[in-house]
């Protein structure tokens, strides 16, 4: 029987690892996404991106670089060059460095979170490889991973986002002293300090005093060179998942319960003691606000396809403050984007397969762009 296009499997790059001190974690998260993917509708091709940002592919290039064995991996890459779409072996010769063509692509699914997958450095590589992907465009990727940046364009909308400053790491290096009067003019102790381009908890520090906030700006540089400073809250951890291109969808809303001082790195990944209540035992019109201001600035930033949206509920005040945007979230096992859409009707397998739709109807939309100056009659 002759192949069709609506017989023909998709071929789907799924993408993981990266030079991102959240690369541990995009493996855990990619190990999911594999699961899931059916082998009935895709052709899949896992590319493994290591620390140092080397590009690695073969069927079981996640096992393989789970384990830092990285030595039988063939390098590949995907080139800027929307005449030759696709995913290229890279062979050294005695010529120099040759070419492959391993497969076209129809989608590459980005499980990478953080730096250079998360922030719009492969979404731009995507967009001039001119190849669909999931996940957010390059604008949506980098606001919604600078978080000084992003709470900037959430004031501008009118969301209610916690007192914060930026902090370059250079001003820290030249005067720490001066740094640590400026953030402590943001609000009364306890402090939080964070790498404004990071995420999964990485390099966040509670300061409840002015040694931890000298540590904690320290701790913070060493991950970005722009660092956020915030008023800590005293509220409850709420969060939802957002799915869609033009037309976004929130799912019902859910609550961290916190094992440690804060939702940490440890509690979310290591160990996974923290709680997840879902649905959150919130008034109803106040989780139809908090999923109102969810889809409202997942639209501010021009997100598309997903994104978990983390919001503070001030327990003394009741006041709703938007924490930060995750346009690449957590999708192991416990993560609450999938756990959420679970919840509300869209079991993982499904909400894999809508990703990779989505993935296909932004491109089509791109398409649709001109490209051409048209000169008027």
């Amino acid at each position: 029987m002759k192949t069709t296009d609506a017989t023909r499997k998709l071929k789907i790059a799924v993408l993981f690892g990266g030079r991102s001190g959240e690369h541990e974690v995009s493996l855990l998260s990619a190990k999911s996404v594999l699961a899931v993917l059916d082998p009935a509708k895709y052709e899949i091709f896992q590319v493994g991106i290591t620390h140092e940002g080397n590009w690695l592919t073969d069927e079981n290039a996640h096992d393989f670089l789970e384990k830092g064995d990285v030595q039988s991996l063939t390098p590949c890459t995907i080139l800027p060059d929307p005449s030759q779409p696709g995913l290229y072996a890279t062979r050294s010769t005695q010529h120099g460095t040759m070419l492959e063509k391993i497969t076209n692509l129809d989608v590459v699914f980005p499980v990478l979170h953080g730096t250079f997958g998360e922030d719009g450095t492969l979404q731009g590589l995507l967009e001039m490889a001119d190849l669909a992907y999931v996940g957010a465009g390059v604008t949506g990727s980098s606001v919604g991973m600078d978080k000084g940046i992003f709470k900037d364009v959430m004031r501008a909308n009118g969301i209610p986002t916690v007192e914060s400053s930026v902090v370059l790491r250079s001003e820290i290096e030249k005067d720490m002293a001066s740094v640590i009067r400026k953030a402590e003019a943001v609000a009364a102790y306890p402090l939080f300090v964070k790498p404004a381009n990071l995420g999964s908890s990485v390099g966040i520090t509670k300061c409840n005093h002015r040694a931890d906030l000298g540590e904690g700006l320290l701790e913070a540089a060493s991950y970005d060179r722009r660092v956020l400073v915030e008023r800590g809250v005293n509220g409850r951890e709420i969060e939802v998942s957002v799915l869609g291109n033009d037309e976004p969808q929130a799912s019902i809303v859910g609550e961290i319960l916190p094992s440690r001082e804060f939702y940490s790195y440890e509690s979310k990944y290591v160990d996974g003691t923290s709680g997840l209540l879902i649905p959150a035992p919130l008034p109803v019109e106040t989780a139809e606000k908090i999923r109102s201001l969810a889809v409202k600035a997942y639209a501010a930033i021009d997100c598309a396809g997903m994104a978990r949206i983390d919001f503070f509920l001030e327990k003394t005040t009741g006041m709703i403050y938007l924490n930060e945007i995750n346009t690449l979230p957590g999708f192991t096992s416990i993560s609450m984007y999938p756990k959420l859409w679970e919840a509300s009707g869209l079991p993982y397998a499904k909400l894999v397969d809508r990703l990779i739709e989505l993935a296909l109807e932004r491109k089509a939309e791109r398409d649709r762009t001109e490209r051409r100056f048209r000169r008027s009659a």
